[in-house]
């Protein structure tokens, strides 16, 4: 394979080489099939091979259990903020924890279908540490509580999901798991319902997971589309409408190759020695760079960084280029730099990315 640059991108993200080398190999001829799998029937028996192959690996990486459904849907992270609450708050009251641009997000849209509120806030401090959940505001009537646990902007991460019931709530959890779903195991006995976008850590844009408890399947509002109605969409195995079946494909490929390298255990580690790499740096540099975040809050998939000196910022982000190091400039809501350390960045990367500061940091320090 050709060495290509080092994609930190946010999302849509790097994808594993190898995965896209054989989607290339594959692309006009699917296993003898004659036809490309953006070709293919949707309830034809190749793509039919292909679905199940897919949701039983991630079934199987995930230790999904058996009372959860599996659901391969459209509308991305944005589009499940109106998804669950039509589905699950039976226009009730619906506690959200804002730790960040996206829960922020997910509370504004929420507003649209139910009595929405903020549980928890971190807003206080520019969404850089993590309000404790013994502090939450947590509603007897809540119909679900919805975190992310992972904010791709602000850099935050939940190391580990709430467990409410020993807050003394017994409304299902809803987690926005888009920025960091494979990248470690999910306790799944605190878990109603998870949900990701694909284009971080899965594959391109256009897919969205859901992975539903079953008795929580079945009480979408009246005006919730059949298309997005969670029943419809479990009872037809997310064929209701025309799935985006070469997301799939592609997202089983990133499966496959998940399971080849050792599986979630594997990208685990591969992630704490990542996060452990950079972040050391950033925070022994000399005050050339920084990372504000909270150190027990602090992402291992998407970790934002700042130069003291902003004017270099053009310059940081050039030189970068031309040591094919891509796509590092931070969102334009908070500034800065980001580097997001999917799966798919290898060790490599990492390492390239802080050498590459070293020495920007001798030249212009």
């Amino acid at each position: 394979m050709l060495k290509r640059p080092f994609n930190f991108s946010a999302g849509p993200a790097a994808l594993p080489e190898a995965v896209l080398q054989r989607a290339a190999d594959e692309m006009l001829d699917w296993h003898g099939s004659g036809m490309s799998v953006m070709e293919m029937s949707h309830r034809g028996k190749e793509f039919i091979s292909i679905y199940e192959a897919a949701e039983r690996d991630l079934r199987e990486l995930l230790a999904v259990p058996p009372q959860f459904r599996v659901l391969f849907m459209q509308g991305g992270g944005l589009g499940e903020n109106a998804i669950v609450p039509m589905n699950l708050s039976r226009g009730g009251a619906v506690d959200v924890v804002v730790t960040g641009s996206w829960s922020k997000k997910s509370l504004k849209e929420a507003q649209r279908y139910c009595d929405a509120q903020a549980a928890a806030s971190n807003e206080a401090s520019r969404h850089i540490d993590l309000p404790a959940p013994t502090q939450w505001r947590l509603r007897a009537d809540a119909a679900y509580v919805h975190v992310c646990s992972n904010e791709t902007i602000d850099g935050v991460e939940m190391h580990t999901l709430p467990d409410l019931a020993a807050l003394g709530c017994r409304a299902p959890l809803v987690v926005d798991a888009s920025s960091h779903i494979l990248s470690r195991s999910v306790d799944w006995s605190r878990v109603g319902l998870l949900f990701a976008g694909a284009q971080k850590n899965i594959g391109p844009a256009g897919v969205t997971i859901v992975v539903v408890r079953e008795d929580l399947v079945g009480h979408a509002l009246a005006i919730c589309p059949s298309a997005f109605d969670y029943k419809c969409v479990a009872d037809n195995q997310s064929m209701y409408n025309t799935p985006p079946t070469y997301g799939i494909y592609i997202a089983g490929l990133v499966f496959q190759w998940l399971k080849g390298e050792g599986g979630i255990a594997e990208m685990n580690r591969r992630a704490q020695a990542k996060a452990d790499l950079l972040y050391h740096y950033l925070d022994d540099n000399g005050g050339f760079y920084a990372n504000r975040v909270a150190h027990d809050a602090r992402s291992r998939m998407n970790v934002p960084f700042f130069l003291s000196q902003e004017t270099l910022n053009d310059a940081f982000l050039a030189g970068a280029k031309e040591a094919g190091l891509l796509q590092l400039k931070g969102h334009k809501s908070v500034g800065g730099m980001r580097a997001s350390i999917y799966n798919a960045m290898p060790l490599q990367g990492v390492q390239a990315l802080v050498t590459y500061m070293q020495d920007f940091a001798r030249r212009h320090g």
